[in-house]
């Protein structure tokens, strides 16, 4: 069976259930900002699941552009990746349990569909805690369906509880399908979850719970599916793979890296590494520079944040391609060209976006490889000193950091490096405190980062960033003073705001908002800074948002003065001299960015 196949025949069994089909949501979260990537199907859906209306309706189904950066250091072997799919299926406030469990069996098993063998698969349930009881539900449900009940288990939260990071949001116990891949003939009679030859393929939870800032856990009033099938997973299972990396996901990436390198991929464990993270770090560096967000283009390489996971997946990649003989100029961007045909079809936004993409990498390659052979004579001439002196070689943070800014080796791999040859990396915390002080004095290094989230400091994001300010004010006069900036985004063709509101605006008080910004641009007010202490500009009444980035020092800009004053508030970012330089003001966008917080798109035009 092919991806597409497979993609297709999910999307097929859930339409005859109800489902409509929704496209794969970008990989950079617009609705979670405590993960740099969509790690996982319910990202992107977290308003529906907390209560908003769906335009598709209460059942769809998609295949979800997933990316885990935890896995970064794990890939190498047959099943580790940081790009992936996830073919989920949902209700919002519609089916529950036994539908969800007997639809996930019948498209398993049956002969019109998977068809896997039901003697190799097996399940765990929520066995039950203080917070929620055991889920009998579940539990019974799959024994009506032929299970035996030594083929279920009941395991704890850590295994069958699936919430947000441990923070606020719907939240619920779960039910995992494992197929065991140890063969036919050797198939346990008993479900041990401990027996990594159980793999598990398929999780649905079931969100019946909302964990609020307190931690306390509150029943939903509508309790929703949210299951998740890994594609790369299931497919090498259905084709009866021992490596993922076997798969047609990769197999056209294994060659050309093979092309490359005139190495084989089954010539050695040492090369099949290599070549598995050149394959997945290229894949995904493709995949994140490729998307669309919004109306720009995916993420760059860059010092920080998202930019930082390309930066480090695009060098991980070049060291182990030097490794096996990629000497090859620009042969990142070979890679690329053959991962956006293969997935041309299904995510056309990477081939839209090809030009870009091949910039970037050849960009990064050219910065990289001129230092890198001078990095790696660096760290082995540090070796063989070592060696000298029969002393284990040692790298403290300090030496790491130095090896980050001289040769832009990334902590990890110092530390990859020097365990490679019985090494060790200590006082890791040595490296992130230099990073720090790197950082404070670099301010390149905080590029898209800005306080007030400017992605550059041009006429148009001073605007923007003005702007931002009345909007605030005009939020907490119209809807309280509850309201406080959780986080914006600026380029000069818009701005992202997100403030603390549990309610969606209603068209009253959006124009309300638009009015009172626009009365306020219309009325020409001046824009003033002064420096105070921090505590001299708390007491004196300057809204503070984001208080641990502030310094001793900071500035404080008033909008307006005496009884017209506006906007009193603590920033660092840019600005226009009076509000009269601002165009109009439109809210074009209001939305749920996550529990408890708002977040408006807006323009001046």
């Amino acid at each position: 069976m092919t991806a597409r196949g497979l993609r297709q025949k999910y999307f097929d069994f859930f339409k005859t259930k109800g489902h409509a089909w929704i496209p794969s949501y970008s990989l950079i979260p617009e609705n979670d900002p405590s993960v740099l990537f969509t790690n996982a199907g319910m990202h992107p859906l977290v308003p529906y699941l907390m209560g908003e209306k769906h335009p598709k309706g209460t059942r769809i189904v998609n295949a979800q552009k997933c990316i885990r950066t935890i896995d970064i250091d794990e890939v190498g072997d047959f099943t580790h990746h940081t790009f992936f799919e996830m073919l989920g299926n949902w209700s919002l406030g519609d089916y529950f349990k036994k539908e969800s469990i007997k639809w996930s069996w019948e498209f398993l098993t049956s002969p019109d569909w998977l068809g896997l063998d039901k003697k190799r698969l097996a399940v765990s349930v929520f066995k039950g805690d203080e917070v929620a009881g055991f889920d009998e539900e579940s539990f019974e449900t799959w024994k009506d369906l032929g299970l035996e009940e030594k083929k279920i288990a009941k395991l704890d939260r850590d295994a069958n509880w699936w919430e947000l990071g441990g923070g606020t949001g719907p939240c619920g116990p779960d039910t995992e399908i494992f197929y065991w891949v140890g063969g036919l003939d050797k198939v346990p009679d008993s479900f041990n979850d401990d027996n990594d030859l159980w793999v598990e393929i398929w999780n649905n939870v079931f969100m019946e719970f909302y964990k609020n800032e307190e931690g306390k856990y509150e029943p939903l009033s509508n309790k929703n599916v949210d299951t998740g099938m890994g594609l790369e997973r299931v497919l090498a299972i259905i084709n009866g793979l021992d490596d993922n990396y076997k798969s047609e996901l990769f197999k056209n990436v294994i060659k050309k890296i093979e092309y490359i390198s005139a190495r084989k991929y089954d010539e050695s464990e040492e090369i099949r590494k290599s070549m598995r993270i050149i394959a997945d770090h290229i894949k995904t560096a493709t995949f994140i520079m490729g998307d669309i967000i919004g109306n720009d283009f995916g993420i760059k390489p860059s010092n920080v944040d998202q930019g930082y996971i390309v930066r480090r997946l695009i060098r991980r990649a070049i060291r182990h391609g030097k490794q096996i003989g990629m000497e090859l100029e620009k042969w990142t961007s070979e890679i690329a060209k053959v991962v956006a045909d293969d997935y041309k079809d299904i995510y056309p936004e990477i081939n839209k976006n090809l030009n870009s993409v091949i910039n970037n990498l050849e960009e990064e390659e050219e910065k990289f490889s001129k230092t890198l052979e001078n990095g790696l004579k660096q760290l082995e001439k540090l070796n063989q000193e070592a060696i000298k002196k029969s002393e284990k070689f040692i790298i403290t943070g300090r030496e790491a950091f130095d090896l980050y800014q001289t040769y832009g080796f990334p902590k990890e791999m110092t530390k990859e490096e020097i365990e490679r040859v019985g090494g060790l990396l200590i006082n890791s915390d040595e490296f992130e405190e230099e990073l720090k002080k790197h950082q404070e004095l670099s301010r390149t290094a905080t590029v898209g980062k800005f306080k007030g989230g400017l992605a550059d400091t041009g006429d148009e994001t001073k605007k923007l960033h003005t702007a931002a300010h009345l909007l605030l004010a005009s939020l907490r006069k119209v809807l309280g003073d509850h309201v406080a900036q959780k986080g914006s985004n600026i380029t000069p063709e818009r701005l992202r705001f997100d403030f603390s509101h549990n309610e969606k605006m209603t068209e009253e008080e959006k124009e309300k908002v638009e009015n009172l910004v626009n009365k306020a641009i219309l009325d020409d007010l001046p824009i003033n800074c002064k420096e105070l202490s921090i505590d001299e500009a708390k007491e004196s009444g300057a809204i503070a948002t984001f208080e641990d980035r502030y310094d001793d020092k900071v500035k404080v800009y008033s909008v307006g003065q005496g009884d017209d004053l506006f906007s009193y508030e603590i920033c660092g970012g840019p600005h226009v001299d009076r509000t009269g330089e601002l165009d109009h003001f439109r809210i074009k966008k209001e939305q749920s960015s996550s529990a408890g917080v708002r977040r408006i798109k807006a323009v001046l035009e």
